[in-house]
Formats: structure tokens, sequence, C-alpha cells
């Protein structure tokens, strides 16, 4: 199995920070497909939506890893698919996306550390659709988005970012975040407020090994991304 250094879980910034009470589990869904898998041997349960499971086939990724595939299978075709029908879980339900309904399966399961591929990338609105979902989930759900370009999460009103001096950091509100104070950062916020309408605080970079980040309303989004310089 291939690994990616950029997605080396050993090295993520907010590992430290996570209660890994269950393991970790790892989604693919229907955005771009990674350029290289993750090491599939740190993951106690893996999983795909529907959507995702082709692109995975093009990636020659070892099937029988799956643990469950989820979705509406409105794209299901092919005699090969056939294979794996007894890791099908059949979410017809057209008010949530399948995204969604897999984390929701994930839930259930028992899993609250979840890395995610694929959720960007093609239409836009399913980018966005997907960081709702993400949000939905966050008090309960630990949801890591990662991509060609960088790592994204929701954080808690105090959060440390390790490992990620010359790295690009990105806070973005969702929708806004009162009071935000940061230390290690290039260009320093000290009780800022952040509006996605007005001020957003992307485009930083780490200038410390560590980044703390406080804030005391809101939601924010953090982006980390390779190096900056």
């Amino acid at each position: 199995m291939s690994s990616n250094s950029d997605y080396n879980n050993s090295e993520n910034p907010f590992l430290s920070e996570r209660d890994l009470r269950k393991g970790k589990c790892l989604l693919f869904i229907n955005g771009d497909a990674p350029k290289s898998l993750p090491d599939l041997d740190i993951y106690s349960l893996i999983a795909c939506t529907d959507g995702a499971f082709h692109y995975l086939k093009d990636l020659n990724f070892p099937m029988e890893n799956l643990d469950f595939i989820s979705g509406d299978f409105d794209s299901h075709s092919g005699s090969d698919e056939n294979l794996y029908e007894d890791k099908f879980i059949y979410t017809p339900d057209q008010e949530k996306t399948d995204f969604h309904k897999a984390l929701e399966i994930i839930a259930e399961k028992g899993f609250e550390n979840i890395d995610v591929f694929g959720g960007s990338g093609g239409e836009q609105d399913h980018f966005l659709g997907n960081l709702t979902v993400a949000y939905s989930f966050k008090e309960n759900l630990n949801i890591t988005f990662y991509d060609e370009f960088s790592e994204y999460f929701f954080i808690p009103q105090s959060f440390t970012l390790k490992n990620v001096k010359g790295k690009l950091v990105s806070l973005y509100p969702f929708p806004t975040a009162e009071n935000v104070t940061t230390k290690g950062l290039n260009w320093t916020l000290d009780n800022e407020n952040l509006n996605i309408t007005s001020r957003i605080g992307t485009r930083n970079f780490a200038s410390e090994d560590e980044v703390s980040v406080t804030y005391e309303k809101g939601d924010l989004l953090v982006f980390v991304g390779k190096d900056y310089l």
C-alpha cells in the first residue's frame, strides 16, 4: 500500500489533541480522487460512498479493505461491482447527501475520528455542501478533510496546531468568529472579529512550530496547507 508524506497522520498538527477512543475511520466521498492513497494500516474502519467507489477502482484500491460502501447506487453499473454487493449499505433518503448518510453510519458504529478524502474538487456547491454537513456533525465527530492542497477541519474555541512552521494557515469564519487571538502566525490576530461577509483570515502562515488559536463565539474552519515559502 502506498502512502504520501503530505497525508502522513504521524505528522498531523492536530492529532495529539484528538481522543482516539475507537481508532480512526477513513472515508472516501465523491469529489476529486486523491493523488495517492494514505496509509490504510492506521485505520480501524474504511468506507466510501458509491460515487467514490468508481475512482477507487481506477486507483487500484484494495477493495477487500472496504468495510462498507453506502449510497443510493444511482450510478451503480458493471459486473465487477456485484462482487462487492455484500459491502453495500443502501441509503435512499434524498433529503440527505451521501456524505451525510455515511457519517451517520460511522457514528452509529461508535467512531468519532474521521479522515475524509474527496471532499473538494468538481462542482463547488458540493464542496460547500460538504462543509455544511461537517459543521452539522462537529459536536460529535472530529472530521478532517484532505486534498492535494491542504487539510482542513473545524476547531474548538481553544486549539493548538503543532509541527506547522512555514506552512500556510487560513482561518475561515463559519460564518462568524468573535475575539479571535492567535500566537505563532506571521500576521497575528488580537481579539479581532472575523465574518464571512467582511473579514476573513486566509493566506496567513505559521512563523513558529506551534500555532495557538482562541476565540469566544462563533465557529472557525482551519486550513493547513503546504509550505508557504
